[in-house]
Parts: structure tokens; C-alpha cells; sequence
């Protein structure tokens, strides 16, 4: 495996997308872990899977973990 730059997956948005940054570039929004799993595939990043993605440390989850899709309040 290449190696994985740092990420950052921003609290969820009230629609419960979470804004998503890899390295120092904004790449998109995502809704699941398969959204990021897909992000960092085009950043070069081949070997990784949604469990790599919710346990690894080079994953930053701000405002809230892998497992908050869903727009706060809900």
C-alpha cells in the first residue's frame, strides 16, 4: 500500500454529509465510509477499507465518530 495521507472528516452537516479533507486539499462530501474508502482510492491510495478508514489514526474525526451519519439533533 501507498502511503495514506492524513485525513480529516469534518462534523456532520445538517443534511448529514461530512465535509472531507485529505492531506491539505478538500476532496468532497461524504455519507458513508465507503465515500472516504472511494476519496483516498483516487488519491493514490488502493489498499484501503472501510475499516481501515473508522480505526485508523491517521483518520481525524472531528465533531463526531465513523458511525454519525446523520444530521445533528436526529
Amino acid at each position: 500500500m501507498t502511503e495514506t495521507p492524513q485525513v480529516v472528516v469534518y462534523p456532520p452537516a445538517e443534511d448529514g454529509d461530512r465535509r472531507v479533507r485529505v492531506a491539505s486539499r478538500f476532496v468532497g462530501m461524504a455519507y458513508t465510509l465507503y465515500d472516504i474508502v472511494e476519496f483516498l482510492r483516487r488519491a493514490g491510495s488502493e489498499d484501503v477499507e472501510p475499516a481501515d478508514v473508522a480505526s485508523a489514526d491517521w483518520v481525524e474525526w472531528w465533531g463526531a465518530g465513523p458511525d454519525v451519519w446523520a444530521p445533528p439533533g436526529t
